[in-house]
């Protein structure tokens, strides 16, 4: 039986039954990490590109792409969107959202310490968490991806990590399914999860050995001193030698350095002044590294939960990266801040780094950093200097390990100063301190590609260099041989997909409708308010309201005061039990537009007139323009006799100028609507007209960013027309409504 499965439908949702069916057959068809293609001065629409790759066959476009033929350029890096909702169905479908918008790096997350579990976990619970670290989650996710990269036309990265004690077992797992990319620090292991010291190191140079062999991309972990410091701009000299210590490791054990990647995060935000604190620290970061990958992240310590905030932010912090240099762009926020993994959030992420690194393609050739500037040259060396220190102090302290007993790192000072409040680990303590084994003599590595000394005869190294592999001697390793690889399912009977899935299975079959944020159907809304009280009482007031609108588990997971007496802006999440049958629903027919021949034909033949104006007390005038005008594709262009009374206008003119002019149409706009204005233009114009005679003779139409067809015809209107319509859309109503 044939487990291959047919090319995706951009139509038709993922059948994550078929993907689970005949798991255990499949085998990942791709290994290994892969790179953009640079296009050099790409020619899209009328625009000349000079950092973008090559474009994708599908594709959400940016929110302004249609003013430019719907056109979709894609930045030079490779932008990562970070997936962490803990259930390996929902994850994949953000994945095929997040690579419609231009992820080609998904990096799933944990919602559970990956970092803590001392064993490989070869089936689920999904209780581990949003994390690649079973062999189900892995495979079922490099399977779909395999699907989801067919369908935009771009190969697609997956990512995990490689840390806690059970390092090695994961790489050889990861290796095996066909994952991309992982994070692998031994740092990280020994300064955040307490990991016995000379284990980690141990286990990392097993694991990057492996990772080397796979070609899987490694991204270290130093960034999270910047997370987990007092303040984070002090810990620049440390991140350096923490970056260094990594590459060189990584280096020693044999991963090829274009396959070595820094995670580097600009170490502080606004309101301090982070473009001038910042810039030095990239600069002396790429000075240093410039034979590596750089994967930008955005800074997450002083993220909250305001995602305008936090987008400001990323904006700032890819400025830097296209200043300087990034491989990769990670898009972390807002989620960060709220720590609820959104589905629209994670598009949001991606949408600001390939909106911004558009906008600012080519920046570099007309912006150049000033490396003469005194204060710049000076910052960056004086980075550069203290970074120095560290390391030769701490090489006269008797080298790494004894650093981290003496607390180098993480102090909340900038070295050489310390305050004595880094994080200090025992060398002969932490999880899994005395479990390092020596070989025995007669030791032959259980894969190929294993780190350290191999008791076999000469020549015995592994394929990866065209020789004869330890393997050999046993009929081959999973890693040759994937016929070999292992496959266990659940190890938990409830907490599973296919469990979720036959849950859900009755509602998914008649195509019901539930609100959701993270998982299939969870029914969470968000809603938006704000409330005139300070911030504790509009709190209070919001979690009132949500009950009134007859959500449960409300929260309020924002809040910002606008003035401490005036009111608060809030963010109310709350859970709708409500599913809505799309078969019950009524859904209009997208308006038919004619062709250019058949509206000019008939505006010929009757000599057609129309008297335009905004209406009101409003100046704006650009949505009538693209309306009438011929330059935009207006009613102009098909010969229509056009009258355009320009703003403000009232109106008893605009009718007494119908009259005059003999017109056939009336159109009006507004688009402030404060106390309703457009619905009371729109029924004053209607009303007049009646009064005057000639409500039969004209067709009344209306237009503005809340006008809607229904509410324009419930006010008196033939015809409402709200966002993004064009000339054609209102030349071909007049038209077909002339003809009836």
């Amino acid at each position: 039986m044939s487990h291959r499965l047919p090319p995706l439908d951009p139509n038709v949702k993922l059948d994550i039954e078929a993907l689970l069916d005949g798991l255990s057959e499949y085998r990942p068809r791709r290994h290994g990490w892969t790179w953009r293609k640079q296009v050099p001065d790409q020619q899209m629409y009328e625009f000349t590109y000079h950092e973008t790759s090559e474009p994708v066959e599908r594709s959400i476009p940016l929110p302004a792409a249609h003013y430019f033929e719907n056109i979709d350029p894609q930045p030079d890096c490779v932008i990562t969107t970070e997936i962490a909702s803990g259930r390996p169905e929902d994850d994949i479908r953000r994945m095929r959202m997040a690579a419609w918008h231009g992820a080609d790096h998904i990096m799933v997350i944990r919602t559970a310490g990956q970092s803590h579990i001392d064993g490989l976990l070869e089936g689920t619970p999904e209780g581990v968490g949003g994390i690649a670290v079973t062999r189900k989650q892995c495979r079922l996710s490099r399977r779909a991806l395999d699907l989801i990269e067919d369908e935009v036309g771009r190969p697609i990265n997956y990512h995990s990590y490689v840390s806690g004690v059970a390092g090695p077992e994961i790489a050889v797992m990861f290796a095996e399914e066909g994952v991309n990319g992982a994070h692998q620090d031994p740092q990280y292991n020994v300064l955040y999860r307490n990991i016995n010291m000379y284990r980690s190191f141990v286990d990392a140079a097993v694991a990057k050995h492996i990772m080397a062999a796979a070609d899987i991309l490694q991204i270290d972990g130093a960034h999270n001193a910047n997370a987990t410091a007092v303040k984070a701009w002090k810990v620049m000299p440390e991140l350096l030698v923490q970056h260094a210590i990594n590459c060189a490791y990584s280096v020693a054990v044999g991963m090829p350095r274009q396959n070595i990647a820094l995670s580097t995060v600009p170490p502080d935000a606004a309101p301090a002044p982070c473009m001038r604190m910042d810039l030095p620290y990239a600069i002396a970061l790429r000075d240093l590294f410039g034979e590596y990958k750089m994967r930008a992240q955005q800074n997450t310590r002083y993220m909250e939960s305001d995602g305008r905030d936090a987008t400001v932010s990323h904006v700032m912090n890819l400025m830097i990266s296209r200043l300087t240099s990034a491989d990769i762009q990670s898009t972390i926020t807002p989620d960060e801040g709220r720590n609820v993994p959104w589905h629209y959030n994670n598009v949001a992420a991606v949408d600001t780094a390939k909106q911004s690194l558009l906008g600012m393609d080519g920046l570099r050739e007309m912006v150049k950093i000033d490396r003469e500037n005194p204060e710049l040259k000076s910052r960056v060396r004086e980075i550069k200097e203290r970074a120095v220190l560290f390391l030769e102090a701490m090489i006269a302290d008797g080298g790494y390990f004894a650093g981290v007993e003496d607390a180098y790192f993480v102090d909340s000072g900038e070295y050489p100063e310390t305050n004595d409040d880094g994080i200090a680990r025992c060398s002969d303590g932490g999880v899994a301190e005395g479990t390092i084994v020596s070989r025995a003599d007669d030791y032959m590595a259980p894969v190929c590609h294993h780190f350290g000394e191999n008791h076999l005869p000469e020549g015995f190294r592994g394929r990866a260099f065209q020789e004869a592999a330890p393997c050999d001697l046993i009929g081959g390793c999973t890693l040759c041989d994937d016929t070999k690889v292992p496959f266990i399912g659940d190890l938990d009977s409830v907490d599973n997909a296919e469990t979720r899935l036959t849950q859900t299975a009755e509602e998914r079959k008649r195509g019901l409708i539930r609100p959701e944020v993270e998982w299939t159907g969870d029914g969470v809304v968000v809603v938006t308010m704000f409330l005139p009280a300070g911030e504790q009482v509009a709190e209070a007031a919001a979690l009132e309201l949500g009950r009134a609108m007859n959500l449960t588990d409300c929260e309020v997971i924002h809040k910002r005061v606008m003035h401490p007496a005036e009111g608060t802006h809030l963010e109310l999440k709350g859970r709708l039990d409500v599913a809505i049958d799309p078969a019950t629903l009524v859904i209009p027919e997208p308006p038919e537009v004619l062709t250019d021949e058949e509206i000019r034909e008939f505006v010929a033949e009757r000599n057609l007139r129309v008297v335009a104006a905004t209406v009101g007390s409003d100046e704006h005038s650009v949505g009538m323009r693209e309306i009438i005008d011929i330059k935009h594709g207006g009613l102009e262009k098909w010969s229509f006799g056009v009258t355009y009374l320009g703003t403000s206008v009232p109106i008893d003119k605009v009718l007494d100028a119908a009259i005059e002019h003999a017109a056939s149409a009336v159109l009006i706009s507004t688009i402030i609507t404060h106390g309703e204005i457009h619905r009371v233009m729109m029924e004053k114009l209607a009303d007049l007209a009646a009064e005057k005679g000639v409500r039969d003779k004209l067709l009344l139409i209306a237009g503005g960013t809340q006008v809607t067809d229904e509410l324009a015809r419930e006010w008196g209107m033939d015809a409402g027309f709200g966002r993004r319509t064009k000339g054609l859309d209102v030349a071909s109503f007049i038209v077909k409504a002339m003809r009836e």
